[in-house]
């Protein structure tokens, strides 16, 4: 099989089922993004190589989990309205997000300003995909029709991945930056 078809190459782009649109369809840049925001968790992952600190099986095996459901989100992006998919998100995905966030907060110091993002690489890079999150849930806002749970869990995933970059600076010893208003 051939990676290129050339069937893209005049600026439209196949969804689910088939139906052709235009490559900057509201759509088409949701599920984009959402597949931009899973590359960048994976390089945030893939900074923590031979660096090893207690949990750190269970913090892979929560993201092997959260990356293969923003997957799914952005297939059921991908998918017209009115279309079936094998896999929609549900209210137990947004809840293991938050489940995850309570646990992890609890381990953090409490926040009493803002912090600067950054940090070891992977905790900046679980900010930078935080931010690539909050663009996907923008697009997505304006899809007709989408399930309401698409946005509840971009939304709460947000708040898990700023939580995970400072859950993995702290458990890496890097302090944080302290926004300090003048």
């Amino acid at each position: 099989m051939k990676i290129y078809t050339k069937t893209g190459d005049k600026g439209t782009t196949s969804l689910v089922y088939g139906s052709r649109v235009s490559k900057n369809d509201v759509r088409v840049d949701a599920y984009g993004t959402c597949d931009e925001a899973n590359s960048q968790i994976g390089l945030a992952l893939s900074f923590l190589g031979n660096i090893d600190f207690e949990g750190k099986k269970e913090f892979e095996e929560t993201f092997h989990k959260v990356q293969t459901a923003l997957f799914h989100v952005g297939a059921e992006l991908a998918t017209p309205e009115g279309k079936k998919v094998s896999w929609t998100v549900g209210e137990e995905d947004v809840t293991y997000l938050e489940e995850n966030i309570d646990k992890w907060d609890e381990e953090l110091k409490p926040l009493k300003n803002f912090i600067l993002p950054g940090g070891h690489s992977s905790g900046s890079a679980l900010h930078v995909a935080r931010t690539i999150v909050r663009r996907a849930e923008r697009s997505t806002v304006g899809i007709e029709g989408v399930n309401p749970l698409v946005l509840a869990y971009l939304n709460r995933l947000s708040d898990f991945l700023f939580v995970a970059g400072r859950y993995i600076n702290q458990k890496l010893g890097v302090a944080e930056s302290v926004l300090h208003e003048e």
